[in-house]
């Protein structure tokens, strides 16, 4: 009788994915942008991230036991974690950087505030913005075909030009994740069919930045640039983001009007920090600032409780 009293910690969604069902679907929707970055980079992509994948199961495990806890492990957001790390890692980055990005992530992140559905915010954005900070120099040194270059969209902060299909199919400079907009559009409409992620989130954020970016491009650049609009939507890690990052179960808001409020401040933050900020990106920071913010865009956006004094509520 007493296992019938135990009661989850709220929300209380009822449904039939697990969160082990869940973490494979995410990491299956990774898969083409993994292996077109594998492809684009070379060997090293894929050891460095094995390495993450690794190093970040490894740590949680370790971790757990150490702290007599339930391994949970198996549930694969562990591996997702490390996944996503690497996606937002430059190819030529030490490995040891890496190792430190995943410890941050798993042990600082997520475990010390409990684990799983329990962190305040993304663990491997966190981790990025860790490494971002940390090693500079390093983490916005991009190669191509063992060539350093500069990404598309510090061209085009500069003045340059860029070519939009090359983009679009991923044949720049970047981080091994993000750089083809094709193969991050398949792995997400892959969740949006498996009704993995809400289209509100990924919409209204692509949405906004596109609004912002054509009035910018309309009142700074003497007219509206369809060439510069299609270069910030498939450029950096927007696509990564939008599909992959803002929509985290655990920290992205749970009410309906409340990711529409999430997406549009990620996306008014993603073009303050990429057209007036002193980097060409600015998606990870306007994510992670955004994840804070979600408990009082929670409570501003709560619905109203049915019966009698539910205007007081």
């Amino acid at each position: 009788m007493n296992a019938l009293l135990k009661v989850s910690s709220n929300p209380h969604i009822r449904d039939k994915s697990s969160t082990t069902g869940i973490m494979l679907d995410v990491i299956i929707a990774l898969m083409p942008a993994t292996i077109f970055g594998i492809y684009n980079f070379g060997f090293r992509a894929l050891i460095l991230t094995l390495v993450c994948v690794v190093v970040c199961a490894a740590v949680e495990y370790v971790y757990q036991t150490l702290m007599k806890q339930e391994v949970t492990t198996k549930d694969l957001s562990a591996v997702l974690t490390g996944l996503l790390i690497a996606m937002n890692l430059p190819p030529e980055l030490p490995f040891w950087m890496a190792v430190l990005g995943c410890i941050f992530a798993i042990v600082v992140v997520k475990q010390l505030f409990g684990g799983i559905g329990q962190n305040f915010m993304n663990p491997a954005l966190a981790a990025r913005n860790f490494m971002v900070i940390s090693f500079a120099g390093s983490m916005t040194r991009f190669t191509l075909d063992g060539m350093t270059t500069a990404t598309p969209l510090a061209i085009l902060k500069t003045g340059g030009t860029v070519n939009v299909m090359d983009m679009f199919i991923g044949n720049i400079a970047g981080t091994i994740g993000e750089t083809s907009a094709l193969a991050l559009l398949i792995g997400g409409i892959y969740l949006l069919a498996k009704r993995i992620i809400d289209i509100r989130i990924p919409f209204f954020y692509l949405l906004t930045v596109a609004v912002f970016v054509s009035i910018y491009s309309i009142t700074a650049k003497g007219g509206f640039d369809p060439a510069f609009l299609a270069a910030h939507l498939c450029g950096g890690g927007l696509m990564l983001g939008a599909f992959f990052m803002a929509t985290d179960y655990v920290t992205s808001p749970i009410t309906p009007n409340g990711r529409i409020i999430y997406a549009v401040i990620i996306g008014l933050l993603t073009c303050i920090f990429r057209l007036f900020g002193g980097t060409a990106e600015g998606v990870s920071f306007a994510i992670i600032i955004s994840n804070l913010l979600v408990p009082l865009i929670e409570r501003w956006t709560v619905p109203k409780s049915f019966g009698k004094g539910a205007e007081k509520a």
